[in-house]
């Protein structure tokens, strides 16, 4: 009877103690990844400060968009192709056949209602029903 009953309290136990052993290490997970975005909001405050430094705004507006301030005179140096040569910016290209115009989520939302209102024809039904019974070829059956 003894045995039967530590038995039944090591089973218990072991499986209480499993249990805290992943809560713990859930824990250490959660910590560590606090600790990711305690820096990340810490790097986006420095960012912050930085953009309220009136001098940071200035170089910024000069070195991103060839500002000049008033009585300066801007010159551009132009490529033998026709581009601003040292541009740091770089419009991304897209390539052939990509989409230009991403919908938001209301816009797809009402093409849906749309097209639920409007059922496919029955010839565009048949075309789409795959689920036909498929009969071996004759001498195969």
């Amino acid at each position: 009877m003894l045995i039967l009953v530590l038995a039944v309290l090591t089973v218990s136990y072991a499986s209480s103690l499993r249990a805290f052993l992943h809560q713990r290490s859930h824990i250490s997970e959660l910590k560590a990844q606090i600790a990711e975005q305690q820096q990340s909001v810490k790097a986006l405050e420095r960012e912050k400060r930085r953009w309220q430094d009136p001098a940071y705004v200035q170089m910024q507006a000069r070195q991103r968009f060839g500002y000049v301030m008033p009585g300066e005179t801007g010159l551009q140096v132009i490529d033998t192709d026709g581009e601003p040569m040292g541009s740091e910016v770089v419009q991304p290209q897209l390539e052939p056949g990509a989409v230009e115009w991403d919908p938001t989520w209301w816009q797809t939302t009402w093409q849906s209602v749309e097209l639920a209102g409007q059922p496919p024809k029955k010839a565009e039904a048949a075309q789409t029903n795959k689920h036909e019974l498929i009969r071996p070829p004759k001498g195969q059956q």
